[in-house]
């Protein structure tokens, strides 16, 4: 069995928790880092990880690490890498760069460069060069360059691993698939109880949980991962490896799942997005104000809410009320509940009136966020 070394990127914060995952599936040598975690595995976990991982952006193989400190080091370290192991001049390719702190300053003419070293080896060799296809290319690669340090890596995602496919529209600040699986995940809810979301906007939060709960791979009905462009994919071994995961999905959830929200179109665009994730049977979302709002079970539960946080000027005065008839309602209806609000506005925050047990610090696109853990069966 060859083992290779691969990096699962996320956003920052989720690190502990995208381990946790990568751990799970069986990858060993597992190191969180600065936004994402390395990890090492066979092409199997691979193609498992691809599958599976709730919270990683992309997932990354490099072949490539190398100081540089100029456009000409960066093109002769790349033109080193034999790259007959890894395309032919009828594979299409695409540079996604990255720099930070280094002597080469421009990510596009980084990338650039990169290209221009694979198809002169290409054309040197074989009279030929691979073309560029920057929508859907058979090889993606992943130029990343930090204090002059690059690392090029083959791109196995394709894709952004965010996106699964279900919202059919964008919806007005929406919460990204991956942090809402994040969210989930750091509940240590699993699906035994019952979990709602008395905000829920889009409906990505219950959403991400249901999948969760009856173990439901968010890359299952994917049209295409980045590996199945590469010379060693091996179609036989991801059958099997997408055969086994359709096996083991639950078909009923052992607790329910709600959604509420005040507004029809949220209502409406939720029941779509889970019935175009094929959960829509088993979510209830119901259009109810959050003053209306009363625990629709007799037993303890698990709440948990992405308020919005006031990001445009006056918005946050008009917040305040929202966030203190959250309070009172944990308060007052949710007595031997556990809730956690995530939030980007520590001031509105406040306004819930109780104080937190826990803070998970993350981040919403640029947003710094906090998970708030409000533990109300004290």
């Amino acid at each position: 069995m060859t083992l290779q070394r691969y990096f699962a990127t996320c956003g920052r914060g989720i690190e502990s928790v995208l381990a946790k995952e990568l751990q799970d599936l069986g990858a060993t040598d597992v190191k969180p880092g600065r936004g994402g975690v390395h990890f090492a595995g066979d092409l199997a976990l691979l193609y498992r990880a691809n599958l599976w991982l709730r919270t990683a952006i992309r997932v990354l193989r490099p072949i490539l690490e190398a100081p540089v400190s100029s456009p000409d080091e960066l093109y002769e370290a790349v033109r080193s890498i034999d790259w007959t192991q890894y395309m032919t001049p009828d594979h299409t390719l695409a540079v996604d760069s990255n720099v930070r702190d280094s002597q080469i300053t421009h990510s596009k003419y980084a990338a650039l460069r990169t290209k221009d070293a694979i198809c002169d080896q290409f054309v040197e060799r074989c009279g030929r060069r691979p073309s560029v296809n920057v929508d859907e290319p058979m090889v993606g690669l992943n130029l990343h360059i930090y204090r002059n340090q690059a690392v090029l890596s083959l791109e196995s995602s394709g894709e952004s691993l965010h996106k699964r496919g279900y919202r059919t529209i964008l919806s007005k600040a929406p919460l990204n698939e991956a942090l809402a699986a994040a969210l989930v995940l750091f509940t240590g809810w699993r699906g035994d109880s019952p979990l709602v979301d008395p905000l829920c906007g889009s409906g990505t939060l219950p959403i991400e949980a249901c999948w969760l709960a009856i173990q439901r791979p968010p890359g299952l009905t994917r049209r295409r991962f980045g590996f199945q462009g590469w010379l060693d994919f091996d179609v036989r071994l991801w059958t099997e490896v997408r055969d086994k995961a359709r096996r083991h999905i639950g078909k009923t959830l052992v607790a329910p799942i709600l959604g509420c929200d005040n507004r029809r179109d949220s209502i409406a665009f939720s029941e779509g997005s889970a019935k175009a994730a094929g959960v829509g049977h088993l979510l209830r979302f119901e259009r109810k104000e959050l003053g209306n709002f009363q625990p629709p079970v007799d037993q303890p539960a698990v709440l948990i809410c992405n308020p919005p946080y006031g990001e445009r000027i006056g918005e946050e005065k008009d917040l305040r009320g929202l966030y203190q008839l959250l309070g009172k309602i944990l308060r007052e209806r949710c007595q031997g509940w556990t809730a956690f609000v995530f939030t980007g506005n520590p001031r509105l925050a406040r306004q819930i009136g109780l104080e937190p047990d826990a803070e998970t610090p993350l981040f919403n696109g640029k947003i710094p966020c906090r998970l708030l853990k409000y533990d109300l069966t004290k």
